[in-house]
Order: C-alpha cells, then sequence, then structure tokens
C-alpha cells in the first residue's frame, strides 16, 4: 500500500502527505452523502463527530484530533462557567492556541515544500468554536440595539455535548471550510426551518449542483497543474528575474497570483459539492417560476467575481467568503461603536485578525496590511465615480475601468507576499516594481483629502430629514 502510494504522489507530483489528505479530502463527498440516511439528530451529530475525526486521524494522524479537542474543550467550558464573558475568552484562548500551533508547525514553510499538517483544520475549528461562543453570550443580551447578525445568530439555550462536538468536525467543512453557524447546524440536522419538508412542500435536489461543483474543481485543478510548472515561485530569487523589465516583472507577478488562486478554486469547489451534497448548504429558493434551490452556505468563492472585480470593496463578498461573512460579523462589525460609522482602523484591525488567523509569517501580514491599503484606495476612486454627473457617462465609466485596473494591480502585487510568506522575498518582489501597489494606494488616501468629492444628492437628503 505505501509503494502504491508513492507511486501515485509522484505521478501527479506531490508528497505522499499530501496524496494522502487529498484522499482523505475527496471522501468527504460520498461521507456528506451518507449522513443524509442517518435517521435521527442524535445519531446525525455522532456520525457527524465521528466521521470528521476518522478523517482527520487518515490524513494527519491521531495527534490532529488531540489538536482539535484542545480549543473545542477551552469552548465549551467557557460557555458553561463563564457565560457572560465566554465570547472574549474563547477568542483569545482560541487564537492563542492556534498561534502556538502556527508557531510550532510552520506549517507555511510545509505548505510552500508540498507538505501538510492540521494547522488549516484547526484553522476553521477556531473560527466555528469562537462564533459558537459569541452566539451563546449574545443569548443574554437584550434583541433590542443588537445587529441582525447577532439576533439571527443567538443562542438561548446551551447545545449539548454532543450537539456541539457533531458542528465542530462535521466532516464537510471540517478540512477547509466553509464556516457556518451552529444554529444553522442544529435546524439541518433536525429538519427546522428551511430543511423542514412542509416548508413550500419542497425539497431540494442537490444532485446537480453537486456535478457542477465537481466539474469546477476538475477544471480548477486542471488549469492549476498545468500553470504551476510555467510560473514557480523560485524565479523571484532567480538571477533571470532581474534581468526583465518593470513590465515583464509586473506581468510575472500578475501571473503567479493567477495560477496561485486556482489551488484555492480546486479545495473550495470540493468543499461546496461536500456541503451542497448533504443539504446543509441550502440558503432557500429563487424567485424564479419554478423555484430553483439556493446553495449559498456551500459557496466560498465566485471565480468570475474575483478575476474581474471592479472594485476591491467586492473582493471580500466573492473570496473565501464565508470567513469574509465571519470576520464581518465577529470583529468588524463588533468594533464600530452604535451611531458611528465603521473607518479605516475598523478594516485595518480586521485585516490584522485575519492575517494572525493564517499565521504569523511576514508575508501574511505585510499582505493583508496591503489589503486594507488597497480597499481603502478602490473607496477613494468609487467615490469619486458617484460624484461625477449623470450627463458625464464616459468620465464615469473610466473612473470604473481605473477602479477595475487598480484592483488587478494590486490585488496580484500584494499576494506575492501571500504566496511567498519570508520577509525578504516579499519584500524583493515588491521592491522589483519599484513597490508600485503599495505607492498607488497610499497616493489615493491621501489624494482624498485634497480633491474630496461632494457627498451625493441622498445623503443630503437623509440629513435634511
Amino acid at each position: 500500500m505505501g509503494l502504491e502510494m508513492e507511486s501515485m504522489a509522484a505521478t501527479i507530483g506531490v508528497s505522499v502527505a499530501v496524496l494522502r489528505f487529498l484522499l482523505c479530502f475527496v471522501a468527504t463527498i460520498p461521507v456528506s452523502f451518507l449522513w443524509r440516511l442517518v435517521p435521527s439528530p442524535p445519531a446525525k451529530h455522532l456520525y457527524a463527530a465521528v466521521s470528521g475525526a476518522l478523517l482527520s486521524y487518515l490524513s494527519f494522524g491521531f495527534s490532529s484530533n488531540l489538536h482539535f479537542l484542545v480549543p473545542m474543550l477551552l469552548g465549551y467550558a467557557s460557555m458553561v462557567f463563564a457565560r457572560s464573558h465566554c465570547g472574549i475568552i474563547t477568542f483569545i484562548l482560541g487564537f492563542g492556541y492556534l498561534i502556538g500551533c502556527h508557531v510550532f508547525y510552520m506549517s507555511g514553510d510545509a505548505w510552500k515544500e508540498g507538505g501538510i499538517d492540521a494547522t488549516g483544520a484547526l484553522m476553521v475549528l477556531t473560527l466555528k468554536v469562537i462564533s459558537c461562543a459569541i452566539n451563546y453570550n449574545d443569548g443574554l443580551l437584550k434583541e433590542e440595539g443588537l445587529l441582525e447578525s447577532q439576533k439571527k445568530n443567538r443562542l438561548i439555550k446551551l447545545p449539548s455535548l454532543i450537539e456541539y462536538v457533531g458542528y465542530c468536525l462535521c466532516c464537510g467543512s471540517h478540512f477547509a471550510g466553509p464556516v457556518y453557524e451552529i444554529k444553522d447546524y442544529l435546524d439541518w440536522t433536525e429538519g427546522k426551518g428551511i430543511w423542514s419538508h412542509s416548508e413550500e412542500g419542497l425539497s431540494p435536489s442537490p444532485y446537480g449542483a453537486t456535478i457542477r461543483a465537481l466539474l469546477q474543481a476538475a477544471f480548477c485543478m486542471a488549469l492549476y497543474l498545468y500553470l504551476v510548472p510555467q510560473f514557480p515561485l523560485s524565479r523571484f530569487t532567480d538571477p533571470i528575474y532581474q534581468e526583465w523589465g518593470f513590465w515583464k516583472r509586473l506581468g510575472y507577478q500578475y501571473m503567479s497570483g493567477f495560477t496561485a488562486r486556482w489551488k484555492y478554486y480546486f479545495i473550495w469547489s470540493i468543499s461546496e459539492a461536500s456541503i451542497i451534497l448533504s443539504g446543509l448548504g441550502f440558503t432557500g429558493w429563487t424567485e424564479s417560476s419554478p423555484p430553483k434551490p439556493r446553495w449559498d452556505r456551500a459557496k466560498n468563492v465566485d471565480i468570475l467575481g474575483v478575476e474581474f472585480a471592479k472594485s476591491s470593496v467586492q473582493l471580500p463578498l466573492v473570496w473565501n467568503i464565508q470567513v469574509s461573512t465571519w470576520l464581518r460579523h465577529y470583529v468588524y462589525e463588533r468594533l464600530v461603536k452604535p451611531g458611528k460609522k465603521a473607518g479605516f482602523f475598523q478594516l485595518l484591525t480586521t485585516q490584522t485578525v485575519s492575517a494572525v488567523w493564517h499565521g504569523l509569517y511576514p508575508g501574511y501580514i505585510i499582505f493583508f496590511v496591503q489589503s486594507a491599503l488597497m480597499i481603502a484606495g478602490s473607496r477613494v476612486i468609487y467615490r469619486w465615480q458617484q460624484a461625477v454627473p449623470q450627463n458625464m457617462d464616459a468620465v464615469k465609466n473610466i473612473l470604473v475601468f481605473i477602479n477595475f485596473a487598480y484592483t488587478l494591480l494590486v490585488l496580484n502585487y500584494s499576494c506575492v507576499g501571500f504566496i511567498v510568506l519570508s520577509l525578504r522575498e516579499t519584500l524583493a518582489s515588491y521592491g522589483s516594481v519599484h513597490f508600485i501597489g503599495t505607492i498607488l494606494p497610499i497616493a489615493l488616501i491621501l489624494l482624498s483629502y485634497v480633491i474630496k468629492p461632494p457627498r451625493p444628492a441622498r445623503s443630503k437628503a437623509r440629513k435634511e430629514e
């Protein structure tokens, strides 16, 4: 068996550890389908917990489940013994343990060199545990004055231990997401809410959407395997790279980022297929005739939305969608004081939390600081665009194109840091194109204090009211 694994791994150009992970990861699809055949909610929770733990063991070894147990027990203990502070306690302890694992395993280096460990799954689990504790904490608050997301997701009653463990280890999202709320998991398991068979008398069929996700996954992996030998990361430190002109170096940065994204598109497409097939991804029906099922909870990326984003502000809505939603609900929105508007501080803090969640590599930190600058700069262009009079469509269209080109340039410049990780390589690649992707957003932010567009008419009308 070992020789067969080595031969198969060599054929597709990955390590045995990565091949083992990929086989277990793809196995989440049939395992998720079998969940539908389990007869009762308690049995479904047990099945979710056992199948997730078993696939983790087969993929990463026994120690992975011990690592998962730590934040799970810390989170549940805080909900039992310190409900009024369980949210902040779990946030600090969960992130603290995750950071410790990031430092100990140096997982980013392992991923770059073709290795794999349980840290990626632990990242997803950490967000689940924290959101559960915060929602249980929110259950103590009065509904008046709460955000819509708080009203929807807060927990009045403590989940049972088997419900909690099933939610944490449910195999469809355990390895690579998407992150979802425990209330949705409980409703899905118990056949309540939108999963109630009595609602609209319809039962959504997952098979068409699952096949589409699998075809998408196959295309993404094929394109990635085609592109990656042509645009190796080692080229950034190759003397030939330094001999190229500015535009060729900038083009290579674009292609490196473009190539790397298809790996993530593949992973998230497999997760999407798994979550759709289980039924958890269902989010309701379209208003078309006849109505069609929507599977938004399973969706973690909109590929065309990323590659053709008209604005940097759109990127969190189309890339790693469920984690972006988590960050918005549990970091960004909660930093905004009542009656105040969110600003650059909230944006930068949210991006910093996202960087720490990914790992303490300089490349991650720089990338997410860059992301905050990129989004702030894009907002400046958008405000100028909105201030253009209605009879000047040509000028407005030019600004739309400028925002698109700006997003394309700064995104692919910035994501080199996310890929290479080290401070030396990140700064060397940025410096090779004269730090254009850093200077440009900063220049736009500063320019916004000089060229201040008038407020839109709607804002004035609201003020007069």
